[in-house]
């Protein structure tokens, strides 16, 4: 097995985006306890959704940067979790479910245009 060049260590996409899921599963769960560990009155309105927006987007940069097919699942999580943590900041309450349910339809209706017939 030759080791792929376009890495600096050789290693194999598959490998770093094992490695990018994990390392982005752990930094949830750092944040998520780190949040809890806080008492409530200290904790910024929206600072943990805003966290798990940076870790999601984040990931998907990386993801990008070396190569590797991005998560549409979770840039859209994180893209949702970032406007979810500005709505929460900015004291707006902001119909999520209906904004999903918008972007799965127009998801939906876009997918045949984008796609190339076989």
């Amino acid at each position: 097995m030759s080791p792929d060049l376009n890495t600096p260590s050789g290693i194999d996409n598959v490998h770093i985006d094992r490695c990018l899921n994990d390392i982005g599963w752990g930094l949830l769960f750092m944040l998520t306890g780190f949040v809890w560990m806080l008492p409530a009155d200290q904790v910024p309105a929206g600072a943990w959704l805003f966290g798990v927006a940076a870790i999601l987007i984040g990931v998907n940069v990386v993801r990008y940067l070396k190569h590797i097919v991005i998560s549409r699942f979770s840039l859209i999580l994180g893209l949702l979790a970032l406007l979810a943590g500005m709505g929460q900041f900015w004291r707006v309450d902001l119909p999520l479910l209906a904004i999903c349910v918008l972007i799965i339809g127009a998801s939906l209706v876009v997918k045949p245009f984008l796609t190339r017939a076989a």
